[in-house]
């Protein structure tokens, strides 16, 4: 199949949570299995040049694309992704992509990715390569399934595509004035546009991306369904239910070369299944780079988290000073986030500093380091798409601590972690002590480590799922 991704940002070019994750490794991992992929982003202007040097894009020409009364002028350029071989195509175009951010509360927020999505799509035109599948993510390119249904839909190279539209976050929907619809080429289509809310003023993004894919997915099997309640469904709910038969949840995939504790580089001591003996190993190293004390036998709980209100760990601050009396366990947070959060914790950590290290802020290694030496690790989401720690945590032999929702529902039962129904400060206290209780169970305890090592979410077997929905898409 020849399948074409449009993107807003890619692992390791740009990222700031799990779609740049997911875009960093399945277009790869389909190219490995025989298909044709091209992937488009952004020349983002924060993208390292001299780490990924760009290069001129073969047979593709500057396209000047008009968009309302906006006028942009596109150059074309490719990169090679590291250790895959494959080759990104980035759309150049400083006045949208030149920016300190991936995104934006600029007015022309919505240029910026309609300008991408045309991009991609016209290249496709110019080099007549013509697509079996174009795969949508999130609102950015929410309005590609109706401009293939309607501006090309005769067009000789893209009428006979299908389309899908992964959801990374149901919360993002990109909703924009009524009269930006100037600025998107359709207006020859406005009467498939959502017309109550053209009446209302706006245009959702995401919501004509629901209207109009041929297939959607969500990033876990329990998101699809609960994303489809109006209680997680930010106003789509009755679309999606509509839609259900398309709707499926397809797990992300973890790129096990570098997160697993026999091949991670950044980790001081290797382990596996068959040998733990470095576990305990990268736990002193652990606590030692964050000025805690080791002390055999105490627990070591870890936060690698954005601090938000989604991250639900607010209620980790309600509840962790009692904890922390009673049971003298260590935590360790890496994160940055809301001011109240970053706050709380480093207070946290003044009341308990031989107990509680926060580290503000984000560093790659430390996060692999309290993956690897943390014996439990902590997420209360609200909510979770799909959550990627909790897959790295469960690779590394560390316990998760999770709220039953979304991704964490899907991946983590009671043989391999702890997973609590109700979001609030009993719930969570209930899963950390049950938590520490079954960590004195030494036997459970290792049990436990165990299965959730063995556990196999790779990409190379997550990609055979969207293959086989590429192939019911072409069958639509």
């Amino acid at each position: 199949m020849r399948v074409l991704y449009i993107t807003s940002e890619m692992a390791p070019f740009a990222k700031t949570g799990g779609l740049a994750d997911v875009l960093g490794a399945l277009p790869a991992q389909l190219q490995k299995l025989g298909h044709d992929v091209r992937v488009f982003m952004p020349a983002y202007s924060r993208i390292d040049r001299k780490k990924y040097p760009l290069s001129p894009a073969p047979g593709l020409e500057e396209l000047d694309l008009h968009l309302g009364p906006h006028r942009y002028r596109i150059g074309y350029a490719t990169v090679k992704q590291p250790g895959t071989g494959l080759t990104v195509h980035l759309a150049h175009c400083p006045p949208l992509y030149g920016r300190e951010g991936i995104y934006s509360s600029d007015v022309d927020e919505h240029l910026r990715f309609l300008a991408l999505s045309y991009a991609a799509l016209e290249a496709c035109r110019q080099s007549g390569w013509a697509p079996d599948i174009v795969h949508c993510n999130d609102w950015q390119t929410g309005l590609v399934p109706l401009a293939l249904k309607s501006l090309y839909a005769r067009d000789p190279v893209l009428g006979r595509a299908k389309s899908l539209l992964t959801i990374h976050n149901l919360m993002y929907q990109g909703s924009f004035p009524a009269f930006t619809i100037t600025d998107t080429r359709l207006q020859p289509a406005a009467h498939l546009f959502h017309q109550d809310q053209l009446r209302d003023g706006r245009i959702n993004y995401l919501l004509h991306g629901v209207l109009y894919a041929d297939g959607i997915t969500t990033v876990s099997p329990t998101y699809s369904q609960e994303i489809r309640t109006p209680e997680h469904g930010a106003g789509l709910d009755h679309l999606l239910r509509e839609r259900s038969s398309r709707v499926v949840g397809v797990l992300n995939g973890v790129d096990y070369a570098e997160w697993s504790p026999e091949n991670d580089k950044l980790i001081p001591h290797k382990f596996s299944a068959a040998d733990l003996g470095g576990k305990e190993k990268n736990k002193e190293a652990l606590l030692q780079k964050l000025g805690l004390p080791y002390g055999a036998g105490v627990p070591v709980l870890g936060v690698v988290s954005r601090l938000v209100g989604q991250k639900g760990l607010d209620v980790l601050l309600d509840v962790a000073p009692d904890l922390l009396l009673r049971w003298g366990f260590q935590l360790t947070i890496l994160g940055s986030g809301e001011g109240r959060l970053e706050e709380g914790f480093a207070r946290l950590q003044a009341a308990f500093p031989r107990q509680v290290c926060f580290y503000r802020g984000f560093s790659n290694e430390l996060a692999h380091l309290i993956e690897a030496g943390a014996d439990m690790f902590v997420m209360p989401s609200r909510y979770e798409p799909c959550g990627l720690n909790q897959m790295y945590s469960l690779r590394y032999g560390t316990v998760p601590i999770v709220h039953k929702t979304g991704g964490l529902a899907d991946t983590v039962d009671s043989t391999v972690g702890v997973a609590f129904d109700h979001h609030d400060a009993a719930g969570l206290r209930w899963a950390i002590e049950t938590a520490l209780k079954l960590y004195k169970d030494k036997p459970t305890w290792r049990r436990m480590m165990l299965a959730g090592m063995q556990r196999d979410y790779s990409w190379e077997k997550q990609s055979k799922v969207y293959e086989q929905l590429y192939e019911r898409a072409l069958r639509v």
